[in-house]
C-alpha cells in the first residue's frame, strides 16, 4: 500500500490518527502544513513569510483570503493576506515615536524597517513578512497537529533600534477539532516592563455567497471615535449595528473594545454566508477588535488586538487606560481561535 493510500485509511483507524504535520516545498517556500482529516480540514504555513498562515482549507476551500496564484508570487512581492501577525505594535502610530514607562523612545526611519500608511503614519510593527522565524516543533498527537516558531527579536540590532524591549516571541498554530487555534507567547528579557500592543489582521472569505450578501456580528458595546487620520480619539460610542449587520452598501474599517464575552471569557465575532460561517472568537487578554471589510473587496478581517490604535501613545496622554505589559522577567500569552462551518 502506497504512502497516500495509508493515509486515506488512517481516519477510519482512531480519532488519534486523524491528525498529522507535513512539511513540505511550495514554489521553493518551506511550508508546514497541519491536516486533521476527521473535520476535512488542512491548514498550511510559511514560516519565512512572516510566519503567516496561507490557507485554512475545509473541504478544499480556503477561508483565510490570498489573492496569489502561487506562493512564490507572495514571497516575491508579499502583501497583506491569509493571517498576518503585527508586532511590536498594531495598527498605527501617531508620530515616529512611542512612550512607554515614562520614556519617549524615537523610531530611526533611517533603517528601512517601517511600514507607513497612506498618510505617512508608522503601521503594523516591524514583523509582518519577516524571514527570522524558527521552527522549534512540528508534531501530531491523538489531541490535535501544531508547530510552534520562534523569533528572537532581541538578536537583531535594527528590530532593538525601533523597539529596544529584549523579548522573544513564540507562535503556535494548532488545528484540533477543525478549529484553529493561533497562540502567542511573548518572553520579556527586558528589566522594564514590557508594553504589548501586539495583534493579528486575518483576511478571511466565504464562498457561497457574494460579498454584499454576507452578514456580521459585533461582539462589542464600544465603537470608538477616530480622527480623518484613522487614530482614536479617546472618545467611545455605543455599538449601534444592526446583529447581524448585512454588509451590503456598507464598509467598514472601525475599531471597538468593551467586548461581548462569554462565561468562558471569550468573544465571538463572525461573518455568514448561505450556509458558511466564520466565527473569530478573541481570548480574555485581546480587548481590542478591528474590523476591515473595504467597500468591494471579497474579504473582511476581523483582527485581534492586545491595546487600541496607538495605544502607547493615548497611555501616555491617560485617554487610554487598558494597556497591557509583560513584567520584567516576565510573559505574556494569549490566543485566538477560527472556526469555519458550513464549508
Amino acid at each position: 500500500m502506497t504512502r497516500s493510500a495509508l493515509f486515506l485509511l488512517l481516519p477510519l483507524m482512531s480519532q488519534a490518527a486523524s491528525y498529522s504535520v507535513q512539511h513540505v516545498v511550495v514554489d521553493g517556500v518551506a511550508v508546514i502544513r497541519l491536516a486533521d482529516a476527521a473535520h476535512h480540514a488542512e491548514v498550511s504555513v510559511a514560516p519565512s513569510i512572516g510566519n503567516i498562515a496561507y490557507e485554512m482549507k475545509v473541504n478544499g476551500k480556503n477561508a483565510f483570503y490570498v489573492p496569489f496564484q502561487h506562493l512564490g508570487e507572495f514571497q516575491a512581492k508579499p502583501a497583506l493576506c491569509g493571517n498576518p501577525f503585527l508586532a511590536p505594535w498594531a495598527n498605527r502610530i501617531d508620530q515616529d515615536a512611542f512612550w512607554a514607562n515614562g520614556k519617549k523612545f524615537l523610531l530611526n526611519p533611517d533603517l528601512g524597517n517601517v511600514r507607513r500608511d497612506g498618510n505617512g503614519k508608522p503601521i503594523h510593527g516591524l514583523l509582518t513578512f519577516s524571514s527570522l522565524w524558527k521552527v522549534v516543533s512540528a508534531e501530531a498527537d491523538d489531541r490535535s497537529a501544531h508547530v510552534t516558531s520562534r523569533l528572537e527579536f532581541w538578536k537583531y540590532p535594527e528590530l532593538m533600534a525601533q523597539f529596544p524591549f529584549a523579548h522573544s516571541i513564540e507562535m503556535t498554530y494548532r488545528l484540533r477539532d477543525g478549529v484553529l487555534e493561533v497562540e502567542t507567547r511573548l518572553e520579556n528579557h527586558s528589566t522594564e516592563p514590557m508594553p504589548v500592543g501586539i495583534g493579528f489582521h486575518p483576511y478571511f472569505q466565504l464562498h457561497d455567497a457574494p460579498r454584499d450578501q454576507w452578514k456580521v456580528h459585533l461582539a462589542a458595546r464600544d465603537h470608538l471615535v477616530l480622527s480623518n487620520l484613522l487614530i482614536p480619539t479617546g472618545e467611545r460610542k455605543p455599538v449601534t449595528f444592526a446583529d447581524p449587520q448585512p454588509l451590503a452598501g456598507m464598509q467598514f474599517d472601525d475599531v471597538f473594545s468593551g467586548l461581548v464575552r462569554g462565561g468562558d471569557g471569550k468573544a465571538r465575532f463572525s461573518v455568514e454566508g448561505r450556509q458558511e460561517k466564520i466565527t473569530v472568537v478573541y481570548g480574555p487578554k485581546y480587548t481590542v477588535a478591528v474590523v476591515y471589510a473595504p467597500a468591494g473587496r471579497n474579504f473582511i478581517c476581523f483582527e485581534p488586538m492586545s491595546m487600541v490604535t496607538n495605544g502607547f501613545n493615548l497611555a501616555h496622554q491617560g485617554v487610554y487606560h487598558e494597556l497591557q505589559s509583560a513584567p520584567a522577567g516576565g510573559e505574556w500569552r494569549e490566543s485566538y481561535w477560527i472556526a469555519p462551518t458550513g464549508f
